[in-house]
């Protein structure tokens, strides 16, 4: 992320109030569930529809495709935007799959801060390592909350110990649980100096509190018993002399995470979370592009696609841009320059979103994330600017990890199939490789449930069963260089030679022997796992 420097122009007030940030953890750490309790204390819902729940309440807002509502899961990044006091949170929520996780790094890309939600049984968990080192590379500010405190889970400070080795970041106790499982209470919030206490009765009820004048103040005495209180003195007096107190500006620069403690089913902590996201949580940040980084007080309108969904009305075949707006004020109607194709676009049915419901936006600031509606003009990483010439960049597409071959079940359809596919890979679902020699497609992704996915969106959205073949390819890298060198190896090398869905070459690899020998016989190319989508 790149700084506001100290003596940057202070942003005006409604690009202030903006807050922009992602959900990140391992699946099934909560990370949905916690999503729905913004959207209830944001007044965006009456009710959360919790993911385990039966029939339909289980229909959680933010996963909207057929196969998220039977499976439970989130495998498609989703964007809600709501009022929070006198904030505007824009929330995304990712998947926590690692199949889907392309997707969330490229979200990432999109927002100024992050939520680390970690399992207090589980503690660090794979995923959210990954997903932590992205958050590393852009140097995003993280918020950490331990959910599952109502169950049984690890000592507060072997999880804060965790947090600290596997990651290599200082934390700070935003707040301090009473108890563990059945014995939790509620917890202690440090930075308000308040006993905030959970109601199991009822799990939509905002937890109560009680203001206390510091840990010996006798009021506590009247709600928490004895042996749990002495476990909360001596946890925070360790806490104190061990760890480090809140900074703010180690938390902005991503060297210092605030842990909160709570349980997102039962609605306790989250409110603490949402006071500290609106507080401390950075504003819009300048976004990196070339020629010259693009600052959110600046009066033109920019914004760049971080994310493309097709057919989130299985009515009409569109395609939604999800565009984060880097600069300015927006207003529905105006004309913005496509800076790929150099050509106007008239935004005319802007929308924002509420998970899979929209709404008109009539106007939007720096900060937030609006919805594009178009039919296949725009991709992930175009830019959209008021006529300046500039690219943002640092928008990633990985090398697929898996290969197959995808045929139409109806020979009579390959052209349907052909439609289908590129549609996918424009939206990143996918990568689809046309091979140099011979007919069919060769689809790439990052893990096995994709496949799934790709066929049952295939089958639902097109009417149209697929099968996908095991490919003698293992991986795939795109080939760039001079051009004639770059003829020279395509020629030498055909039948191992594909298109991406933009044309560039890539090389389709059976064994790590390919890779080494083209790296010995042409120097002058260059062989990569990954593209930057900035076209």
């Amino acid at each position: 992320m790149l700084d506001r420097s100290h003596n940057a122009p202070e942003l005006p007030p409604e690009i202030a109030r903006r807050r922009t940030f992602a959900i990140i953890s391992h699946p099934d750490a909560g990370k949905t569930t916690l999503t729905e309790k913004f959207l209830l204390y944001g007044g965006a819902i009456q009710m959360a529809g919790q993911v385990r729940a039966k029939g339909e309440a289980r229909r959680t807002r933010s996963d909207f495709m057929q196969m998220e509502k039977d499976r439970g899961i989130s495998v498609s990044a989703s964007a809600m935007s709501f009022d929070f006091h006198n904030y505007r949170f824009n929330l995304v929520d990712t998947p926590g799959h690692s199949d889907f996780s392309e997707d969330t790094y490229r979200t990432l890309t999109a927002v100024d801060a992050a939520i680390m939600v970690i399992d207090g049984a589980k503690g660090v968990e794979s995923q959210t390592q990954k997903l932590f080192e992205v958050c590393r590379m852009r140097d995003l500010p993280i918020l950490t909350f331990c959910n599952k405190m109502d169950r049984e889970s690890r000592d507060t400070l072997d999880i804060i110990d965790e947090i600290q080795e596997n990651l290599a970041i200082d934390v700070t106790p935003a707040s301090w649980p009473i108890g563990v499982g059945r014995d939790f209470l509620g917890c202690y919030d440090v930075l308000n100096d308040r006993l905030e206490l959970m109601d199991r009765a009822d799990r939509n009820k905002v937890a109560e509190s009680i203001k206390i004048e510091g840990l010996d103040d006798p009021k506590l005495a009247e709600h928490v018993p004895e042996h749990l209180l002495e476990q909360l003195k001596e946890g925070l007096e360790m806490a104190r002399e061990l760890l480090p107190p809140f900074d703010r500006k180690a938390f902005l620069d991503g060297t210092l995470t605030p842990i909160w403690f709570g349980s997102a089913i039962n609605s306790f902590g989250v409110q603490e979370l949402m006071d500290g996201m609106a507080k401390y949580g950075p504003e819009p940040q300048p976004q990196k592009a070339t020629p010259r980084p693009i600052s959110p007080e600046e009066k033109k309108v920019m914004g760049y696609v971080f994310k493309v969904q097709a057919n989130m009305d299985p009515k009409h075949r569109d395609r939604v841009a999800f565009v984060r707006l880097a600069a300015g004020h927006f207003k529905r109607g105006m004309k913005l320059t496509h800076v790929r194709s150099k050509k106007p676009m008239s935004i005319s049915n802007p929308v924002l979103f509420l998970a899979s419901d929209r709404e008109l936006a009539e106007e939007a600031w720096a900060g937030d994330i609006i919805g594009i509606p178009n039919h296949g003009q725009l991709r992930i990483g175009d830019t959209l600017t008021e006529g300046e010439d500039i690219r943002v960049t640092g928008i990633p597409s990985f090398a697929p990890e898996l290969l197959q071959g995808v045929r139409a079940g109806d020979p009579m359809k390959a052209k349907h199939l052909e439609k289908a596919l590129m549609q996918f890979a424009e939206e990143g679902a996918a990568k689809v490789f046309k091979p140099a020699i011979g007919s069919g497609f060769i689809v790439g992704v990052v893990g096995a449930l994709q496949f799934e996915v790709l066929a049952s969106r295939i089958e639902l959205e097109y009417g149209l069963p697929v099968r996908f073949d095991a490919s003698q390819f293992t991986s795939a890298r795109w080939v760039t260089g001079p051009r004639l060198e770059l003829d020279k190896f395509i020629n030498a090398n055909k039948q191992h030679i594909s298109y991406d869905h933009d044309g560039d070459p890539v090389f389709l690899t059976r064994l790590q022997w390919d890779i080494d020998r083209i790296e010995r016989d042409y120097p002058e190319l260059t062989l990569s796992a990954t593209k930057e989508m900035m076209v």
